[in-house]
């Protein structure tokens, strides 16, 4: 069923957002500003989404695959510091680079991003329109043209909008390295750093870790105070087996080509270690099973699609929207709130997007460029990898 997707720009959208972390604090503030009326669904009880830091992990699920699991949201680390430097962590017009709330270092801690993001939500008024505890359940086309969104958090109710944008996040469905020889069966421990908080469980222990990103460099470093040895496994074909300057108990390998019942790890240049934890810095699953009902995006090894520019489902563009999907190793927060400008300013009709079979032909052209590059299809979204020609 395609929607229909002529808007006056006059008219006033009854209009639901899914999460209140940046992404949904951002387009809550373009809408608003567009006059639509907003309603934020946060299934916690504050602000801030992934920047909420808490203690608890999943402690009886390390790995964070089992779907029955008692699930925490938060996947921050105690010592958390920004990858990008205080002038790019605001927005145009809201810029953390004169404010400072106890921590003004240049690459400041998640608690300093987390009071900006609070006071850009009391500063906008956008709090007043985040209904707390509520947890989008279901989100259902009827009618051609309306959005049906079932909220939980106590009694499940229905309330019908006129767009949906979803900002629901990224980091609490762990994506782990399960296709090394052996790891399934592997006896000994294995955690994702959805469930690293601190250091300290890692003492003495020789510990594996798994990835080539920001997270996986910073919790190695960290874990290489207090553990016997730590040992950073990267795909990259631009590593090279070596021990890391500056660290007597930390090495660099390349990827891990089996493991053994024995704890033995061996990588592909030939070493081989026996370890006691391996720890998954892999990155995290793209995740909306409150759209299975809508039946028009699908999440295939993190292909969320079709979506036109990582934004837009074109059979129902522009009144089902993403904001947050697309990565890169530049500046996010601006991203995002360009993309929340362009949703809003399309739901007023003042700004038109492309027919449908043209998104369609948009998108399937950037499938094709990404095949023909050798470009894996879990890197749909990420910037680091588009074609351009």
């Amino acid at each position: 069923m395609t929607m229909t997707m002529t808007i006056s720009s006059t008219d006033s959208l009854n209009v639901a957002v899914i999460g209140a972390g940046t992404c949904g604090l951002l387009t809550a503030r373009e809408l608003l500003r567009q006059n639509h009326r907003v309603t934020v669904f946060e299934k916690s009880d504050r602000v801030g989404g992934t920047w909420v830091y808490d203690s608890q992990i999943e402690v009886d699920d390390g790995l964070g695959l089992d779907p029955n699991r008692s699930v925490v949201h938060s996947s921050l680390y105690s010592s958390l510091r920004t990858n990008l430097p205080r002038p790019l962590m605001g927005f145009s017009d809201y810029s953390l680079e004169h404010r400072s709330y106890g921590d003004s270092r240049m690459f400041p801690g998640h608690e300093e991003i987390l009071k900006f993001l609070e006071d850009f939500a009391n500063e906008f008024g956008v709090i007043e329109v985040i209904r707390f505890k509520s947890e989008v359940e279901g989100v259902e086309l009827r009618d051609g043209n309306k959005l049906v969104v079932e909220v939980g958090g106590g009694t499940a109710e229905e309330e019908v909008f006129d767009a949906v944008v979803v900002c629901n996040g990224h980091h609490t469905q762990p994506r782990v390295a399960n296709d090394i020889p052996g790891i399934q069966e592997w006896s000994r421990k294995q955690v994702h750093s959805h469930n690293y908080r601190v250091p300290e469980p890692y003492r003495d222990q020789v510990v594996v870790v798994i990835g080539n990103g920001p997270s996986a460099f910073d919790i190695s470093r960290e874990i290489a105070t207090v553990a016997k040895e730590v040992h950073l496994s990267s795909r990259s074909s631009n590593v090279k087996a070596s021990s890391l300057d500056g660290y007597e108990n930390m090495w660099q390998h390349l990827k891990i080509n089996r493991v053994f019942g024995d704890g033995r790890v061996m990588f592909q240049e030939g070493q081989s270690i026996e370890a006691d934890i391996i720890l998954h810095c892999t990155g995290y699953k793209y995740h909306f099973p409150f759209l299975r009902k809508t039946g028009v995006v699908h999440v295939d090894d993190n292909r969320v699609g079709p979506l036109y520019k990582h934004v837009f489902p074109p059979q129902l563009a522009p009144r089902l929207a993403f904001v947050g999907l697309a990565y890169s190793q530049g500046v996010l927060f601006r991203m995002f709130e360009l993309q929340a400008k362009w949703i809003a300013l399309a739901l007023s009709g003042k700004i038109l997007l492309p027919s449908k079979d043209e998104m369609l032909i948009d998108v399937h052209k950037h499938y094709q460029e990404m095949e023909e590059n050798g470009i894996p299809k879990h890197y749909t979204h990420s910037l680091n990898f588009q074609v351009f020609v």
